[in-house]
Order: structure tokens, then C-alpha cells, then sequence
């Protein structure tokens, strides 16, 4: 090329200009960037590349790689690790549960995990613009991301504000929670018939903060206290996406490490209690035999599945503000490892805790069960010989009782249970499972109540339980907010407002009386199906229309590594079959045991389990379908070429004297065809162009002799700009 030309004068310059390749090519002079899309076989969304690739430069980018690792963590461990891992290790073997959850963490949890990271990472986009490039048909994906974490964004932040109500009302002694409510009846004081029946802790939660009604038919209006915190809620969440990363990753420093530090805490604190090691022995004990159970194996799948965030589109967005070279292999393996060692480190808190608790409810039935005997004795019901000769009724250990006990049924077996004695037993409070809300709001509250300096303890709980909830807000956020803005170039600020705005007013319905239970149905039914057909058709998407040996290239050329061939197997193969298979034992679920919640009624004072109305099925199957509707309406609408994919365009640009290309849909050959003026191919790939890995010094076929200056001749040199790699 003449030395004079304006291409070459412009080489040098740090100008930024946009060119077609037929004006590089004619040394002509350059036209307006808007303008400089060449469109093959008359496409649409030429304007679209180009301002796409402008923005990417544009795009914002972590501060720090440990903001970054910090905003993943935030993201991935979540309330789910305090409250439902601990729940599920109990429930299904204890120690033997963790066998499964770690073969699942490694053949599905870290090969989907490190594809979300890679793609977002390569790509450089929200989840809506990720599957439009690899794979049109299938964008509905990142639509349907949008909307589960619209769902879980609504209930979830519902539970933030209840953490915040339990807040402020630990900065008092005794803590309210401690003791039932005396209700004055003229002269006569009483204590609240409710409360008597179940506990202060039970009463608490249901009556003083939720004011439950007796069913999810019963709205009884709205909760002017969780509105209230329910607006806090959003508020802060607000407050801490407007900004953009850089605002909410310094928020991660305190959200994601806090956590931690109040585990810890509460660790070395509980191990310092009376009976905290028969909770923790009760829960590492294996039960060999569970391993077996098929239903075990489902629920450390859907624990691992829901534990890393996979498919809500959080992990992309946060990824896709990630450098080029990052090493999102090393992140994928270390975000999961970390998340499972929260779990782990969470699960001995609260069994640790949970152990002094049933040492404690252990004791209350002795004494209660001793003053029975005693009443007996008086009466003459039971004999005094009975009673071994060392028992002291007023130093009564729960081993003392455990031998009288004994003697009294083997003696009294016909009429043993008239006289309506507990056994007693350790074991039988350390098997009463509880899980979410009933561990956090109940079980947890009430164990703190016996700790030295409550208050302090309650505040540093629900302080963590805040911190938790907000970093999976701020990701679940971001799976809305950054797809939405890079798509539709809505204004960020605007759009976030919008969006918290909106969701407060619908979140209205999770703050009525009958709230909690519409939380228990979103929880329960309104991401998990659509979650797991999500990251089904993006492991298909990835590993079968694109290709597992082209992405894995793609990978090689990013990382400067080839990955290791375990990724292929699992992508290909073993994680799209695991997956079809937790999807089909969960509709079988579903079909087998029909949608409930737990009720919990006034009058009796206890929970019962309820199936959920004909209006209420209607609903949950709205949401269900609502989320999915997405992936076959942009299947079909494409497919008919109803609906433009932005394909066949290609517009080149250079900058600082490197160019940077950005070619959709068109083959390494048909670029080469297009420049030659030969006709591209009928079959376009789905996915931008990309270079052939070729190793430490090797040269592209499309370059002119590797010219370090990066200098035209009859050839160009690629870019090692992001969009120019893929």
C-alpha cells in the first residue's frame, strides 16, 4: 500500500476509524462508521455489529481480578448454603450425602459452570446477546433467564426484608423472640393462648412479624411492617446495581467476606457450647445406605445445580465484563470449590448450634417428664420401688432418666402409655429436620436466646443473612439488567430504577398475611423446571450446534491453554444426560406429589400441610410457562425468518494501526470468498468467525507474513480484540 494513503497516515494515529473492507481494499476514503457495514445477501443489522462493537470497547470492566472472584462468590453463596444445604446433608445421610454432591459437583456443577464463565467471558455480553451469537434459534435462552431472575429477584429480596425486620428488633434485651406475650384479661394476666401452644420463637415469627392468615385463599391485606422492609430491601439493592460493577463490586468487599467472618465467629462460638459436638458427630455420621437412594442422588443435583447460579444469567453478565485473558478455568474450579466449603463450614455452624439446642429442649423434656413421675408417685399411680435407688429427682441427668424410664415401661406395659411419658432421647431432637425459614427465623432464634450477650449474636446473624442475600441480588440483578441494556441500549440508570420500582410493587404480594406462602410456591416451583430446561439447551447449544471441538478451540485460543479433555466429555455427553434425567425425576416429582405448602393455623397453633388451590395451580403453571414461552417463540419466529438475527453483515475497523473485525455468521472461507468478491456459502455458521489456534509463532493464512507493525499489504492483520477472536 502507497505510503501516502490515508489508510496508512491513519495507522499511526490514535484516531478511531471504521472502514469496509471494499474501502481498504480500493483505497478509498473512509466513510462514516454508521455507514461502513458491508450487508451480505441483503441481512439486516449491519448498524447493529458496528455499534456492538464500539460498545464492547466502551464496556466497563472489574476494578480487580479479586472484585471479580469476590462478585462471583457473592453471587453463588447465597441463603440456599446457610439453610438448605445443612437441611439436605441431614435429611439424606449425613455424612454420606456429601459423596454424591461432590461426584455431581464435578461431572455437572464445574464443566456448566466454566461454559457460562468462557461464553460471557468470550463473548462479551449479557445472556440474550451470548445465545444470539451462538446459536439464534436458541435466544430465547437468555429471554428466559431474564424472567426466572425476575421471579426468584421478587421473593428473594421478600426474604431480605425480613432479615432486615429481625435486624432492628435484635437491638433490644431480652430479645422479643425470648418469651411469650403477656395478654391482661381484666385482673387476670395470661399468657397468649398461641404462643402457650407452640413456643415464643414459633409465635414470633408467625404472628408478631408475618401476621400470617390461615391459608394462601385468606389474603388478609397487607403487612405494614414487611412493606415497609420490603422497600428497604429494594432500596439498598438499588442503590448498590445503579452505578454499574464498579459500585457494586466495592459492595462485594463487605458482602462477600463479612459472611465469613460471621461463621466463623459463630463456629468457635458454638463449638464453646454444651452439646455442640453431639450435633456435629450427629451430622457427619454416615448413613452407608442412603447412597443408594436414588432420591438422595436428585436433591445433591438440584443442590449443586441452584448452589453455583447456573443459568439465571448472573454468572455471564458478571464474566462478561472480564478481560480476554482471563483464566476463567481457574475461577470456575475455585468459585465452586469455595461455595462448597461454605456450605460445609455452614453446615457445622448449624449443628453446632442445633446440638446445644436439642441438648437444651432434651433437658426441658426430662424435667417436664420428672415432674410427671413425681405427680404419679404422690398419687400413688406408680410404685416407689420402681424408682432406682440413686435417681435424685432434684439432680436429674438425662441418663438417670433414661434408666427409669426403661424400668417403668418394661414394668407398666399395658398401661404405659396412659401415662404419657416421653423417651427423651438426644437423637430424636437432633432428627428433627429443619430447612429455610424455619431454620433461620425459628430454630436459629431460638437457640440464640440462650447464648450469653443475645443481642450481639442476633444482630451479627441477620446482619450475615443481609449480606448473603444482597450479593445473590446484586448477580440475580445483573442477569436483568446487563442483557436488557446491551441489547436494547436502554439507559442504564433509568432502566435499574424501573426495574426496582416495578418489583416493589409487584413484591406487594409477597407482604400481604398470606405472603410467605406465595413465597413457598415461587421457591418452590417457579425457576426449577425452567432453570433446569435453561442450561439444557445451553450445554446443547455449546457442545452439539456449535461444536465441542470448535468451542474448545475457541477456549485453546482465549486461555493460551487447551483445556482438559475431562470438559469435552462432560459438555459432549455426561452433563446434557444427568441433566435430562434431574429434569425428568423432577416432573415425575412434580406428578407424583402434588404442589402444597405448610399452613400454619391460628387456633391450633401448629403447621399443617395444605395443597394448593385450583387458582394457585393456575398460577404456578403461568410462571412456569411464562419463563419457558421465550426459547420456542424465538425458535419459531427465526426459523420462519419472522424475526431478523442479525446475520450475514461483516464490518471491519482499525485502531492505533490494528484492525479489528467483527464478522457474524460467515465462515473462515467465506470471509476469504467475500474479499476475493467470490459469493459467500447458503449455510453461514452461527457463531462469529474465529482463528485457528496455531501455537507460539504460528501464522494465520489471512496474514502477511506476521509483520510485527501490524502494516497492510495484500492481506490484514486479525485483531486481538475480543470481538475480533470469536
Amino acid at each position: 500500500m502507497p505510503k501516502n494513503s490515508k489508510v496508512t497516515q491513519r495507522e499511526h494515529s490514535n484516531e478511531h476509524v471504521t472502514e469496509s473492507v471494499a474501502d481498504l481494499l480500493a483505497l478509498e476514503e473512509p466513510v462514516d462508521y454508521k455507514q461502513s457495514v458491508l450487508n451480505v445477501a441483503g441481512g439486516v443489522g449491519g448498524k447493529q455489529a458496528v455499534d456492538e462493537e464500539l460498545d464492547a470497547e466502551d464496556r466497563p470492566a472489574w476494578n480487580s481480578k479479586l472484585q471479580y472472584i469476590l462478585a462471583q462468590i457473592g453471587f453463588s453463596v447465597g441463603l440456599g448454603n446457610i439453610w438448605r444445604f445443612p437441611y439436605l446433608c441431614q435429611k439424606n445421610g449425613g455424612g454420606a450425602y456429601l459423596v454424591p454432591y461432590l461426584v455431581l459437583l464435578i461431572i455437572i456443577g464445574i464443566p456448566l459452570f466454566f461454559l457460562e464463565l468462557a461464553v460471557g467471558q468470550r463473548i462479551r455480553r449479557g445472556s440474550i446477546g451470548v445465545w444470539h451469537y451462538v446459536c439464534p434459534r436458541l435466544g430465547g435462552i437468555g429471554f428466559s433467564s431474564c424472567i426466572v431472575c425476575l421471579f426468584v429477584g421478587l421473593y428473594y429480596n421478600v426474604i431480605i426484608g425480613w432479615s432486615i425486620f429481625y435486624f432492628f428488633k435484635s437491638f433490644q434485651y431480652p430479645l422479643p423472640w425470648s418469651e411469650c406475650p403477656v395478654v391482661r384479661n381484666g385482673t387476670v394476666a395470661v399468657v397468649e393462648t398461641e404462643c402457650e401452644k407452640s413456643s415464643a420463637t414459633t409465635y414470633f415469627w408467625y404472628r408478631e412479624a408475618l401476621d400470617i392468615s390461615n391459608s394462601i385463599s385468606e389474603s388478609g391485606g397487607l403487612n405494614w411492617k414487611m412493606t415497609l422492609c420490603l422497600l428497604v430491601a429494594w432500596t439498598i439493592v438499588g442503590l448498590a446495581v445503579v452505578k454499574g460493577i464498579q459500585s457494586s463490586g466495592k459492595v462485594m468487599y463487605f458482602s462477600s467476606l463479612f459472611p465469613y467472618v460471621v461463621l466463623a465467629c459463630f463456629l468457635v462460638r458454638g463449638l464453646l457450647l454444651r452439646g455442640a459436638i453431639d450435633g456435629i458427630l450427629h451430622m457427619f455420621t454416615p448413613k452407608l445406605d442412603k447412597m443408594l437412594d436414588p432420591q438422595v442422588w436428585r436433591e445433591a443435583a438440584t443442590q449443586v445445580f441452584f448452589a453455583l447460579g447456573l443459568g439465571f444469567g448472573g454468572v455471564i453478565a458478571f464474566s462478561s465484563y472480564n478481560k480476554q485473558d482471563n483464566n476463567c478455568h481457574f475461577d470456575a474450579a475455585l468459585v465452586s470449590f469455595i461455595n462448597f466449603f461454605t456450605s460445609v463450614l455452614a453446615t457445622l455452624v448449624v449443628f453446632a448450634v442445633l446440638g446445644f439446642k436439642a441438648n437444651i429442649m432434651n433437658e426441658k423434656c426430662v424435667v417436664e417428664n420428672a415432674e410427671k413421675i413425681l405427680g404419679y408417685l404422690h398419687t400413688n399411680v406408680l410404685s416407689r420401688d420402681l424408682i432406682p435407688p440413686h435417681v435424685n429427682f432434684s439432680h436429674l441427668t438425662t441418663k438417670d432418666y433414661a434408666e427409669m424410664y426403661k424400668v417403668i415401661m418394661t414394668v407398666k406395659e399395658d398401661r404405659f402409655p396412659a401415662l404419657g411419658l416421653d423417651p427423651c432421647l438426644l437423637e430424636d431432637e437432633l432428627d428433627k429436620s429443619v430447612q429455610g425459614t424455619g431454620l433461620a427465623f425459628i430454630a436459629f432464634t431460638e437457640a440464640m436466646t440462650h447464648f450469653p450477650a443475645s443481642p450481639f449474636w442476633s444482630v451479627m446473624f441477620f446482619l450475615m443473612l443481609i449480606n448473603l442475600g444482597l450479593g445473590s441480588m446484586i448477580g440475580t440483578m445483573a442477569g436483568i439488567t446487563t442483557p436488557i441494556i446491551d441489547t436494547f441500549k436502554v439507559p442504564k440508570e433509568m432502566f435499574t430504577v424501573g426495574c426496582c420500582v416495578f418489583a416493589f410493587f409487584v413484591g406487594l404480594l409477597f407482604v400481604q398475611r398470606s405472603g410467605n406462602y406465595f413465597v413457598t410456591m415461587f421457591d418452590d416451583y417457579s425457576a426449577t423446571l425452567p432453570l433446569t430446561l435453561i442450561v439444557i439447551l445451553e450445554n446443547i447449544a455449546v457442545a452439539w450446534i456449535y461444536g465441542t471441538k470448535k468451542f474448545m478451540q475457541e477456549l485453546t485460543e482465549m486461555l493460551g491453554f487447551r483445556p482438559y479433555r475431562f470438559y469435552f466429555y462432560m459438555w459432549k455427553f455426561v452433563s446434557p444426560l444427568c441433566m435430562a434425567v434431574l429434569t425428568t425425576a423432577s416432573v415425575i416429582q412434580l406428578g407424583v406429589t402434588p404442589p402444597g405448602y405448610s399452613a400454619w393455623i391460628k387456633e391450633e397453633a401448629a403447621e399443617r400441610y395444605l395443597y394448593f388451590p385450583n387458582w394457585a395451580m393456575a398460577l404456578l403453571i403461568i410462571l412456569i410457562l411464562v419463563a419457558t414461552l421465550p426459547i420456542p417463540v424465538v425458535f419459531v419466529l427465526r426459523h420462519f425468518h419472522l424475526l431478523s438475527d442479525g446475520s450475514n453483515t461483516l464490518s471491519v475497523s482499525y485502531k492505533k494501526g490494528r484492525m479489528m473485525k467483527d464478522i457474524s455468521n460467515l465462515e473462515e472461507n467465506d470471509e476469504t470468498r467475500f474479499i476475493l468478491n467470490k459469493v459467500p456459502s447458503e449455510a453461514p455458521s452461527p457463531m462469529p468467525t474465529h482463528r485457528s489456534y496455531l501455537g507460539p509463532g504460528g501464522t494465520s493464512p489471512l496474514e502477511p507474513g506476521g509483520d510485527p507493525n501490524g502494516r497492510y499489504g495484500s492481506g490484514y492483520l486479525l485483531a486481538s480484540t475480543p470481538e475480533s477472536e470469536l
